[in-house]
């Protein structure tokens, strides 16, 4: 036993020496018989993969067969790819440790590997430090081609993928997603750019959820069933195969994988799909997800075929066995190596300095002399592979297109591509120019899809669709416009109608799926209507109603509870007071005394300065004295009315009549205007402490009231537009009030009534509207949102309301604050200037004149 013993060190010992001293030969060009005297060189690649894991076998696997098809075929290469393979079990510091061996003892030109983003990392920063390209499976967390220029990336883009998701949750037209993720580094950094993408397309995110691997089942499905109580049935799956498996396992125990519901996988959820068992395929029937497009080929076809028979033989435990895309890279990656190595190191002779290397000491590495070469060869290089066109950008594999797939039976069907301009096609053409030619249909983009439960019906992003929707509703007594709501006792059927309930239905029926939905009455107990809007509010809240419908006011203490629509009605509120058409003497109050006095003066004075003119050559203007007196007061007022029938014969006279009458049309005008004002409302004075002023009751004016300066007021309360008319007639000596300030609509609804006799004075905008109200989080909400837009922009709204309040009224919308005032003289200096000067001036020319003419006779 003991001599067995010393055996095997020897024979390990033997087997240490043997290994340095190959490593050490290794860097050097190598003597080999492929043809007589012809000296090959060896250009040494590291691969570094777990091997313990599945995809780290395929990838080694394909490789290998890569390096022994390509020199089969290219046999006068001159130079030749020596791969060696470290196991880096899945832990980065294993994966640094194989990396430093390898450029320490190999002396390896280049890396292939890392399986994981913090892999990506360190290799990136190795690779940086000593100039030696380091092709990589998976991307690090930061941009390699800035970083790290000789970090080579053969993944997908990771944006395609998030821009992908988008454009589906947008053809769809979802609006709430749920992204449930894995809670892992590798799986946490593409989240955000999730959620980025998604916010651009206008779709919410409802919730971000993270599963870790070391859940149990039971942590799993409490996550899922809190999931399921937010209503929301579209989820984005973001994690890895072996955790998708326990998920949908999970999922359909608590039956989420049914109708209604619609699962959308990424590309790298999706990838090792095929090697799930018949019972994960049964619960992920009706999955919609990504895989990495790669054109069918007769080379891709024989590649897979043997491929099978060899992994099968290494892995006879594997069922359904199926090479992915990113095995194809590999094997592409591989041909793509061992192409640059020829035409780098045929021209740059392959030297290495040999350094001792370790992990404490790495600042001491010697860098590679033929690492920029071979970086440059391979980003330079272009042919077509297993897996399509293959070509760098930037550091980074092009890959412009996605295949979409459905999970049915034990297949992933094709239902459409995603390509990089963010448009989805059902086929996919290309011509030799390489332009895609896009699905001629414009209303379905994709091939039939089969969703979970086997419906063929788009779920509609929210289970509340699948159940009879609970609407409450609130009645207001008062106002039977708005809402009414009729109980028949015998069948227990509840009706409601009124303005309210017809834009709720309308809403309802332009929506692109069908909802179905009962009224239910909001009360107290089984005799008194709920007349507090905030206890109904709760109750949504408290999930009781799926929704409520009736006047009930935008406020923000609500919004904490319940998600509301956009408001469907006029913001604001406004003022109403009788008008003031009994004052027989209000004719004169647009003017003010001085106003009216300066008008009459001008009026004698501009008659008079006519007749001074016009009299010695006119005969209308002479005669006995009395008669010039009334001609001067008729001229100057018939003005007015511009009916004076005497000819002026002086172009003076005729220059000031000119600018008296532009002087005239500007005071008619003014006092027309300012007149109508005066008649249409009455002016209150909030100063005043003798107005009181009503409201309706149960609503939120009070609140508005108490921050408008009314605290002095007495206010009363009343229910219905004939109390508002009886307390406003009255007015506030009588127990009256002197005005009633109200929501708008509940304003218009009383002058389609009483527009006779009362008028809107003002509007403030200090409330936000009517909304339905919904719990948080639903869709629903958002979709009515949207429909309301259009029936606003449409006119629809309007229909609706001239259809319940049949307005007969003309609203003045003033600031109550800025009461009509009567016009001051003021306000009429320069024109009054105007016309003076003109006057005077004439008035002086025509003294002039005579004065000319009788200078001679005074002489």
């Amino acid at each position: 036993m003991e001599m067995k013993r010393k055996n095997r060190i020897l024979l390990l010992f033997v087997i240490i020496n043997l290994t340095s001293c190959l490593g050490k030969l290794s860097g050097k060009p190598v003597l080999t018989n492929k043809t007589e005297n012809e000296m090959v060189n060896e250009v040494h690649v590291g691969v570094i993969l777990d091997m313990g894991s599945l995809e780290g076998k395929i990838l080694q696997r394909c490789i290998s067969m890569a390096i022994s098809d390509f020199y089969s075929v290219h046999d006068h290469y001159k130079t030749r790819l020596v791969l060696h393979t470290r196991d880096s079990k899945g832990e980065t510091l294993n994966a640094l440790s194989a990396a430093v061996n390898l450029l320490e003892h190999n002396k390896v030109g280049a890396i292939l590997g890392a399986q994981t983003s913090t892999e990506a990392k360190v290799l990136a920063e190795l690779g940086n430090k000593n100039k030696v390209p380091v092709v990589s499976f998976h991307p690090p967390n930061s941009p390699s081609s800035i970083n790290y220029p000789y970090f080579v990336e053969i993944a997908q883009d990771e944006s395609s993928q998030v821009k992908s998701i988008a454009s589906v949750v947008e053809a769809f037209k979802w609006r709430n997603v749920i992204l449930v993720y894995e809670d892992n580094y590798d799986w946490k950094d593409l989240t955000p750019y999730i959620v980025d993408y998604l916010q651009d397309k206008e779709v919410h995110i409802v919730r971000k959820t993270a599963i870790a691997m070391a859940y149990e089942d039971d942590q799993i499905i409490e996550k899922l069933h809190e999931l399921m109580a937010l209503q929301t049935s579209v989820f984005v799956v973001h994690m890895s195969h072996s955790l998708v498996t326990r998920l949908f396992l999970n999922a359909k125990k608590i039956g989420m994988i049914s109708e209604g519901y619609a699962w959308i996988l990424t590309a790298n959820s999706m990838n090792l799909l095929h090697f799930k068992d018949l019972s994960v395929l049964e619960s992920m029937q009706g999955v919609v997800g990504f895989k990495y497009y790669v054109p069918e080929s007769e080379k891709l076809q024989n590649f897979t075929s043997r491929w099978r028979r060899t992994f099968f033989a290494e892995e006879p435990k594997m069922e359904a066995i199926e090479s992915s895309v990113l095995a194809m890279r590999a094997y592409d990656v591989a041909w793509c190596l061992a192409k640059a190595a020829e035409r780098a190191w045929n021209k740059i002779p392959l030297i290495r300095s040999p350094t001792q290397l370790n992990l404490r000491d790495l600042h001491s590495m010697r860098t590679s002399v033929q690492g920029s070469k071979f970086l440059k060869e391979i980003l330079h290089s272009k042919f077509k592979g297993l897996s399509g066109e293959f070509q760098f950008s930037k550091g980074k594999l092009v890959s412009n297109t996605l295949e979409i797939v459905n999970v049915i039976g034990r297949v992933r069907r094709r239902v459409g591509y995603w390509i990089s301009d963010g448009k989805i096609t059902k086929r996919l053409h290309s011509s030799n120019d390489r332009r895609y030619l896009l699905s001629s249909s414009s209303e379905h983009h994709f091939e039939p899809i089969i969703w979970p439960g086997g419906s063929a019906s788009i779920p509609r992003g929210w289970t509340g669709s699948r159940k009879k929707l609970k609407i409450g509703v609130l009645q207001n007594a008062g106002f039977p416009e708005l809402v009414k709501v009729h109980l028949d006792p015998q069948t227990n059927m509840t009706t409601a109608t009124g303005f309210c309930i017809d834009v709720f239905k309308a809403a309802l029926e332009a929506l692109e799926y069908e909802v179905e939905y009962e009224f239910i009455p909001f009360m107290k107990d089984s005799e008194e209507v709920a007349g507090a809007y905030n206890d109904i509010i709760y109750q949504v809240y408290l999930q009781k109603y799926d929704a409520a419908v009736g006047d009930i006011t935008i406020t923000p203490n609500r919004s904490l509870y319940v998600d509301f629509t956009l408001p469907y009605t006029d913001l604001g509120v406004g003022m109403i007071a009788p008008k003031d058409n009994k004052n027989i003497w209000i004719f004169l109050r647009p003017l003010t005394a001085d106003l009216w006095l300066s008008i009459a003066g001008l009026f004698i004075s501009i008659g008079f300065v006519v007749w001074l003119i016009e009299r010695p050559i006119n005969k209308e203007f002479q005669g006995p004295m009395s008669h010039q007196i009334g001609m001067i007061f008729w001229f100057s007022f018939s003005t007015l009315v511009f009916a004076h029938r005497e000819k002026l014969l002086s172009n003076l006279s005729r220059f000031v009549v000119s600018v008296w009458v532009f002087v005239v049309l500007i005071l008619t005008s003014s006092y027309t205007a300012t007149l109508t004002s005066m008649m249409t409302v009455k002016q209150i004075r909030l100063k005043s402490e003798k107005n009181y002023i009503g409201y309706q009751n149960n609503s939120i004016i009070h609140g508005v009231v108490s921050n408008q300066n009314f605290d002095n007021y007495s206010r009363h309360l009343f229910s219905s537009p004939k109390a508002y008319a009886d307390a406003l007639s009255k007015g506030s000596k009588s127990g009256g009030v002197s005005a009633i300030i109200d929501e708008i609509p509940y304003l218009k609804i009383f002058l389609a009534k009483f527009s006779k006799d009362f008028s809107l004075i003002g509007s403030m905008t200090t409330t936000s509207g009517f909304g339905f109200a919904f719990p948080q989080g639903s869709q629903l909400a958002r979709d009515i949102s949207t429909e309301i837009v259009k029936m606003r922009q449409e006119g629809k709204l309007i229909m609706m309301e001239d259809a319940w309040f049949t307005s007969q009224a003309t609203f003045t919308w003033e600031d109550s604050s800025d009461s009509v005032s009567p016009l001051t003289i003021d306000s009429f200096r320069g024109l009054f200037l105007i016309s003076g000067t003109c006057s005077g001036l004439a008035l002086f020319m025509f003294l002039v004149f005579v004065l000319y003419k009788k200078w001679p006779t005074v002489c």
